[in-house]
Order: C-alpha cells, then structure tokens, then sequence
C-alpha cells in the first residue's frame, strides 16, 4: 500500500512553485521579517496557526473569515496539521477552501503524526485532497515526545523514508521535526537527521522547567533551522486575562496567568526564533496579535528575567504540555 500511495502522488508532475524555487510572497512591508533559517524564504515574524478557531467543528464561516484575513494582512506563513480538528481533520479542510484560490500567497506547512513511511504517505495524500494543493512547502514530523517515537520513525519503514521520498518527489520543499514534551527528544532527532525547520514550544515559563532555550534552541541556531515557536500564550493560561472555565480547566490550571499578550509575544520574539504561530478564536484576536508584532521591539536582559519571575507562580499550568513525573 505504502509503495501505491508513493507512486499514485509521484505521478503528479512537480508542482511549478517547487520546480520554481519559489513559494509564498513577502511578508507585509509593515510587519518585521526574519530568514526561515536555511530555507530561503523571508518570513513575517507573527504566522497563523491551525488550532483554535481552525480546529473546531462545522466552525467554517469563523475559520475562513480567520484565514482570509490573515492574508490580507499580510501573514505569508500558516502552519497545520492532520491531527488538528480530530478525525475529520477540520483544519486543513478550511485551510484548503481558502488555498485553492489563495495557494500562492502562502508558505504552508503541514505535518504527520504516523510514524510509519506507509502511514505518513497515506497521510499525505489526504492532506493534498483536504488542502486543495498538490504540494506543501513544509512536511513535519508532528509532535515527538519520546525516545520511542525517535526510534520508531528512524527504523526500517519509518515515517523520515516518507519525508525523504516525499521530498525526493517534489511533493514537498522542506522537511522539519515539532515536539513540546522533552528538548531532549527533539535534540537527538535534530542530530540523526538534517531537518530544514523545527517547530518548539517556547514562551516566558520555559526556564521553569525542562527548557527548550537552554541546549535546544541553540543547536538549532547552530545549525542553521528555521525556527518557529509555538505555545506562546500556552493557550491563554500564561495571561493575566485567561481563567478556567466555570466546570474547571482540563490541564489542572486554578486560574489566570501573569502577563499580557503583549509581553508573551515579545519575550518569545526575542529570542533567535524565525516567526511564532499562534492559533486564534477571533478575527479581533488575530488583528490585535498582528499589531503587537507589527510593533515589535526586542526585551532587554533584565526585562526578559523580570517575566520569567512574573510567571513563575504559574509554571506549571504555563507549560501543561511538557512532560511531567507523575
């Protein structure tokens, strides 16, 4: 089946963007642009992610008025995935209603949980359908959280012989590793294969506990990764305006964060990070993220110290999706 699958999206001529070289456009002139590491391509450093509003069911009208916009404004980079909005992968179904007129204007990513070369490429074929696009300019693997999943995707018949084939097809442009649990799980996979881009969960809490910015994020600068962040605002519980809901909050929070978007953003964007994503419930949302970022400067030291203090108290709800000893 894996060796079909292969061949049936094989036989599709090579997309003229990938034959190209080219992908996407450049970011809005007022939004600041970074180098997606090795890439090539000039990034705006506020993306749009493929959860929240994107992710829910029979959301459509929220989901492409959210996507829509985002281009408008000038956000040439939006990530996705075919775990997002659960089986019926609602997120690159209302990604794709907008790609299918809109392709060119963005650099799209998107990843696979299956950690089978046959799986992945299974995946892949489907993400083409829902995502209207015969190509993606980003291919991840999504989500490593253990050692195991490093050593299953590199065995014989692994998921990476599904990146590579992928790549080899002029499917796909670039190949990138995502991961929020352990930094050291992301590390050995960065050193057993050179993936173009790695996706990490950085935001004020991270010193706090199992950090990513201590050894990962310098390897990745090191060896020339695009880097995007993620879990910025930790889905609302590391701000100061978040609470749980009234039947309690999932992930254990007790109640609101310490610091504002703004701050969120901005200590994230300090650091050596080509652009964040970020997942959004509103089109106000989405306008307003994109305004901090319009308006970035850097935090000195002594500021990004005082918000790593800020937040110490809620760590833990900061960074639900590290892992934690039971």
């Amino acid at each position: 089946m894996g060796a079909a699958a292969l061949a049936g999206i094989g036989a599709r001529p090579a997309p003229t963007s990938i034959a190209a070289g080219k992908s996407g456009r450049p970011p809005d002139p007022g939004m600041p642009a970074r180098n997606l590491g090795r890439t090539g391509y000039s990034v705006g450093i506020f993306s749009l992610g493929g959860q929240a509003a994107l992710e829910k069911a029979d959301n459509t009208d929220a989901a492409t008025a959210l996507i829509e916009r985002a281009l408008d404004l000038g956000v040439n980079y939006i990530d996705t995935s075919a775990r997002y909005g659960g089986d019926a992968r609602w997120s690159e179904r209302y990604i794709g209603r907008v790609m299918r007129r809109r392709r060119a204007e963005a650099f799209l990513a998107s990843k696979t949980h299956d950690r089978t070369r046959d799986g992945s490429l299974r995946i892949l074929e489907r993400s083409f359908e829902l995502l209207q696009t015969d190509h993606l300019d980003l291919w991840q693997l999504h989500n490593l959280q253990t050692m195991d999943d490093v050593e299953r995707i590199f065995a014989k018949g692994g998921a990476i012989e599904a990146l590579i084939e992928a790549r080899e097809q002029h499917l796909v442009r670039f190949l990138g590793v995502t991961g929020h649990a352990d930094p050291d799980v992301l590390i050995e996979a960065i050193r057993r294969f050179p993936f173009d881009t790695v996706l990490l969960a950085l935001n004020a809490a991270d010193r706090h506990h199992l950090s990513f910015s201590d050894k990962l994020l310098p390897l990745a600068v090191e060896k020339r990764m695009g880097i995007i962040g993620m879990k910025v605002p930790a889905r609302g519980r590391i701000l100061s305006s978040w609470s749980p809901a009234p039947d309690g909050d999932r992930y254990g929070a007790t109640g609101p964060g310490a610091i504002s978007m703004t701050e969120a953003l901005r200590y994230v964007l300090t650091l050596p990070v080509a652009t964040v994503i970020v997942g959004c419930d509103t089109v106000a949302q989405l306008e307003e993220n994109i305004a901090i970022a319009r308006e970035f400067t850097p935090l000195s030291v002594v500021q990004m110290a005082a918000l790593e203090e800020r937040v110490r108290p809620v760590h833990r709800q900061a960074l639900f999706f590290r892992r934690w000893e039971a």
